[in-house]
């Protein structure tokens, strides 16, 4: 018979929550900063080649963002599934966190 301890699972989802949710938050300022960074780029880019100052391979470049894409790996369900009780309480906190900020 497997003795499971409900406080201290209690304690690994809330531990998870708070710490998700924090990374939740941190993780929508920074992605905020990198769509600003990456819009400018991309508006330079254009008047850089609209000016004749620089030539982009617009194909070649979505080319290998969708060949990356493609090679991703989904093996990041099994440590999920392995460490239940802290991982559900960080994806609800980080899900939280990421809504809020």
């Amino acid at each position: 018979m497997v003795d499971i301890d409900l406080t201290t699972l209690g304690f690994e989802f809330g531990g998870g929550a708070l710490i998700g949710a924090l990374m939740g938050f941190a993780a929508k300022k920074i992605a905020k900063l990198i769509a600003v960074i990456i819009g400018v780029q991309l508006v330079i880019f254009r008047y850089l080649e609209s000016q004749g100052i620089l030539i982009v391979d617009w194909d070649a470049l979505s080319r290998g963002l969708i060949s990356t894409s493609e090679r991703a790996d989904a093996s990041y369900l099994e440590s999920l599934i392995s460490t239940l009780s802290v991982g559900a309480g960080f994806a609800t906190g980080f899900m939280i966190g990421f809504h809020r900020g």
